[in-house]
């Protein structure tokens, strides 16, 4: 076998018969995912395959996402606020892909859209489920979104178990009561089948972290790796949005609902109300003491009840934020309308 002038030659020890052994393609069962495109126009029209695959492609990021999520939660039962972190960080890259992906579609426009919109029927992203998991995790939950899965009872029992199980918020919050936060009894022993809305009553718990980083490093990183993710839950939200504006304009969603109304509105729910409003207060501002802030003593480092290990904290999130200072972060919470940023200290 010759070499094409310029070429790479095939090395000697790269497996050329897989007759009996295991290639790329049976590790990946591309057999049934390549073959999950099945196209229902007819005649069939060629931008219906963008559609199916942009699709199937954010389901499979979804459900990373709920697998990255359910380690989270589990992590800070178990006091490992070290790796539940890195988790976090892992979700916020698969959030930032499925943001990107809204690129893709828009180039979807409303003629070729139309052209197969009919063959769609009833179905609507409105029914993913995986969607709906992420959401009950983070704590969006709703007892009517359950209604939309009678009909297929494993996923219908898969929800129903999110929905009665706590959420990520709530295994935050009892981590920082096992670390001596003063969360309220009353918002440790909610019924986590609520939806979460705004509790006073964690403003001064989230606002001490907030203004003594040092002596809370590690919930204050904590704090900001969650505005992070329901920052980009929201870019996400409203990049959907546009997208659909674009493609289908006023007309109704395929599932039943009014459309870009009905997503615009999505916008207003939230899932940890109380980390927005808790900036650093400086001791300059109007009203505040202008002598040097004085820190709180130091705390030993604590150790889980459970494990006995230290709660400490070192993170390794790809690059993101350094162990020595932490990046300015500009974010949107109803983009492009409301940008909050804020100077992250140097870690001490």
């Amino acid at each position: 076998m010759t070499t094409p002038i310029d070429g790479r030659p095939l090395e000697p020890g790269v497996r050329r018969d897989f007759t009996e052994a295991m290639s790329y393609g049976d590790y990946l069962r591309l057999d049934l995912v390549l073959s999950a495109q099945q196209p229902l126009s007819d005649p069939f029209r060629h931008d219906e395959m963008l559609f199916i695959i942009q699709h199937q492609t954010s389901e499979l990021w979804l459900k990373l996402m709920l697998h990255e999520l359910r380690a989270v939660r589990r992590l800070l039962a178990d006091d490992d606020l070290s790796t539940a972190l890195k988790g976090l960080a892992r979700v916020k890259h698969i959030q930032h892909t499925l943001i990107e992906q809204w690129s893709v579609l828009s180039t979807l426009t409303p003629s070729e859209y139309a052209e197969f919109r009919s063959f769609l029927q009833s179905s609507s992203g409105f029914q993913s489920w995986q969607y709906r998991a992420v959401e009950f995790i983070l704590g969006n939950k709703d007892e009517q979104m359950l209604q939309v899965f009678e009909h297929d009872a494993a996923t219908h029992a898969l929800l129903m178990e999110l929905y009665e199980d706590s959420t990520i918020y709530d295994e935050f919050l009892r981590l920082l009561h096992r670390l001596g936060h003063p969360v309220p009894d009353d918002i440790l022993n909610r019924d986590v089948r609520e939806r979460w809305h705004l509790h006073p009553s964690l403003l001064p718990v989230f606002q001490d972290i907030y203004d003594h980083t040092r002596n809370n490093w590690r919930e204050y990183e904590a704090c900001e790796e969650l505005v992070d993710v329901e920052d980009n839950f929201q870019m996400w939200r409203f990049r959907h949005l546009k997208t659909v504006e674009r493609i289908i304009g006023s007309k109704s969603g395929s599932g039943g609902s009014s459309g870009v109304p009905f997503l615009r509105k999505a916008l207003d729910l939230t899932f940890f109300p109380e980390l927005y409003p808790c900036v650093p207060r400086s001791a300059h501002e109007p009203g505040q003491d202008h002598r040097p802030r004085r820190l709180r003593p130091a705390r030993p480092s604590p150790r889980s009840p459970r494990s006995g290990r230290p709660l400490h904290s070192r993170r390794s999130d790809g690059g993101e934020r350094g162990h020595a200072a932490l990046a300015h972060v500009a974010r949107a919470t109803t983009p492009p309308a409301d940008v909050r940023g804020r100077a992250l200290p140097a870690r001490p």
